[in-house]
């Protein structure tokens, strides 16, 4: 299981040697969020990439394993069976890595099927999303965090005056 990046892990045994992830949300203005879109686009291109592997091989995996419960039982193709779990734990392995990755860069992934990606900000000192999609060639939305995609509205210059990341206040950046 993958924990969705921005979440927090509690560990209720202080003598635990267990490495918390206690990720505070990090704000972005609207010019630091424009500057990681190269690298979150490149980690969303690849997360896609690697569900859709991890999809691909777990459908004919199943496939396999059908196929012998529907003989009665077989030979399995070991050799190719194989394979197809390499192939599998490596897409996992880069799933984890990207969604690491973006963990570590403060955005958030909302869905991957559309590549849909918030960044957490202040507007009036409450907390926002400026939110991207894939495809999109900048930042130009934001969205109250409870009223999600449906509720993005343009970012105006009215938005630019009162919203700010974590050092700064009414930066029209």
């Amino acid at each position: 299981a993958f924990e969705r990046p921005g979440s927090r892990t509690m560990n209720p045994d202080p003598h635990s040697a267990v490495i918390l992830n206690l990720s505070v949300p990090r704000f972005f203005n609207l010019l630091e969020a424009e500057r990681s879109l190269p690298e979150v686009e490149r980690l969303v291109r690849g997360l896609i990439a690697s569900k859709r592997e991890y999809e691909d091989v777990d459908h004919e995996l199943a496939g396999i394993a059908q196929r012998i419960a529907l003989a009665g039982g077989m030979i399995p193709p070991r050799d190719h069976a194989a394979l197809l779990r390499r192939r599998k734990a490596a897409a996992t392995r880069s799933l984890k890595a990207a969604f690491e990755r973006a963990e570590e860069i403060g955005c958030q992934l909302k869905d991957l099927d559309t590549g849909l990606v918030d960044f957490p900000t202040l507007y009036r000192d409450e907390e926002v999303y400026l939110c991207w999609q894939l495809g999109e060639a900048g930042i130009t939305f934001w969205h109250p965090i409870a009223e999600g995609f449906r509720g993005r509205r343009p970012i105006d210059s009215e938005f630019l005056d009162n919203h700010h990341g974590e050092n700064q206040r009414g930066s029209r950046e």
